[in-house]
Protein backbone atom coordinates (compact mmCIF):
# COMPACT_ATOMS: atom_id res chain seq x y z
CA UNK A 1 0.00 0.00 0.00
CA UNK A 2 1.04 3.34 -1.06
CA UNK A 3 0.99 5.84 1.65
CA UNK A 4 0.99 9.71 0.65
CA UNK A 5 1.39 12.36 3.21
CA UNK A 6 -0.65 15.62 3.78
CA UNK A 7 1.05 19.05 2.56
CA UNK A 8 2.21 20.11 5.90
CA UNK A 9 5.37 21.43 6.45
CA UNK A 10 6.18 19.61 9.35
CA UNK A 11 6.33 16.22 6.91
CA UNK A 12 9.06 15.67 4.81
CA UNK A 13 11.71 12.71 4.21
CA UNK A 14 15.33 12.07 3.04
CA UNK A 15 16.06 13.75 -0.20
CA UNK A 16 18.35 10.42 -1.70
CA UNK A 17 15.30 8.16 -0.59
CA UNK A 18 12.94 10.60 -2.68
CA UNK A 19 15.21 10.51 -5.38
CA UNK A 20 14.87 6.66 -5.57
CA UNK A 21 11.24 6.74 -4.83
CA UNK A 22 10.44 9.17 -7.52
CA UNK A 23 12.42 6.21 -9.72
CA UNK A 24 15.24 9.21 -10.85
CA UNK A 25 17.86 7.07 -9.78
CA UNK A 26 18.16 3.02 -9.48
CA UNK A 27 19.54 3.26 -5.96
CA UNK A 28 19.80 5.19 -3.11
CA UNK A 29 23.27 4.77 -3.16
CA UNK A 30 23.71 6.49 -6.52
CA UNK A 31 21.07 9.35 -5.51
CA UNK A 32 23.85 9.76 -2.62
CA UNK A 33 26.92 9.43 -4.59
CA UNK A 34 25.24 12.61 -6.41
CA UNK A 35 24.76 14.56 -3.73
CA UNK A 36 27.78 13.61 -2.41
CA UNK A 37 29.68 15.89 -5.28
CA UNK A 38 27.29 18.96 -4.64
CA UNK A 39 25.35 18.37 -7.58
CA UNK A 40 22.09 19.09 -6.15
CA UNK A 41 20.24 22.19 -5.61
CA UNK A 42 16.40 22.35 -3.56
CA UNK A 43 15.00 25.79 -3.51
CA UNK A 44 18.30 26.85 -5.33
CA UNK A 45 20.38 25.87 -2.39
CA UNK A 46 23.33 23.53 -3.41
CA UNK A 47 23.04 20.51 -0.69
CA UNK A 48 25.72 17.83 -0.64
CA UNK A 49 24.06 15.61 2.33
CA UNK A 50 21.90 12.66 1.46
CA UNK A 51 20.00 13.42 4.70
CA UNK A 52 18.44 17.08 3.61
CA UNK A 53 15.00 16.63 4.04
CA UNK A 54 13.00 17.30 1.12
CA UNK A 55 8.89 18.72 1.75
CA UNK A 56 6.18 19.26 -1.09
CA UNK A 57 6.60 22.24 -2.79
CA UNK A 58 10.43 22.04 -2.52
CA UNK A 59 12.19 22.35 -6.47
CA UNK A 60 15.00 20.03 -7.37
CA UNK A 61 17.81 20.62 -9.50
CA UNK A 62 20.00 17.98 -10.29
CA UNK A 63 21.81 16.23 -13.49
CA UNK A 64 20.17 13.13 -14.89
CA UNK A 65 21.48 11.14 -17.73
CA UNK A 66 22.53 14.36 -20.55
CA UNK A 67 19.88 16.63 -19.34
CA UNK A 68 19.29 19.10 -16.02
CA UNK A 69 15.99 18.16 -13.92
CA UNK A 70 13.98 20.56 -12.96
CA UNK A 71 11.13 19.10 -10.45
CA UNK A 72 8.70 20.51 -8.34
CA UNK A 73 7.48 17.97 -4.93
CA UNK A 74 4.38 17.06 -5.19
CA UNK A 75 3.54 14.05 -2.83
CA UNK A 76 5.91 11.71 -0.60
CA UNK A 77 6.30 8.35 -0.52
CA UNK A 78 8.33 6.03 1.81
CA UNK A 79 8.58 3.15 -0.89
CA UNK A 80 9.81 2.81 -4.40
CA UNK A 81 6.39 1.72 -6.13
CA UNK A 82 5.62 1.46 -10.20
CA UNK A 83 6.94 3.94 -12.76
CA UNK A 84 3.23 5.41 -12.79
CA UNK A 85 3.18 5.66 -9.21
CA UNK A 86 6.46 7.45 -9.04
CA UNK A 87 5.60 10.34 -11.65
CA UNK A 88 2.26 11.37 -9.28
CA UNK A 89 5.44 12.64 -6.67
CA UNK A 90 6.51 15.44 -8.54
CA UNK A 91 5.70 18.23 -11.72
CA UNK A 92 8.18 17.80 -14.03
CA UNK A 93 9.04 21.81 -14.48
CA UNK A 94 11.36 21.93 -17.37
CA UNK A 95 15.14 21.68 -17.83
CA UNK A 96 18.11 21.64 -20.17
CA UNK A 97 18.70 18.71 -22.85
Amino acid sequence: MTTFYAPTPTHGMRLDKFLWAARFFKSRTCAAGLLKEGRVRVNRRLVDKAHVTVRIGDVLTFPQADRIRVVRVVALDEQRGPAPVAQTLYEDLGGLA
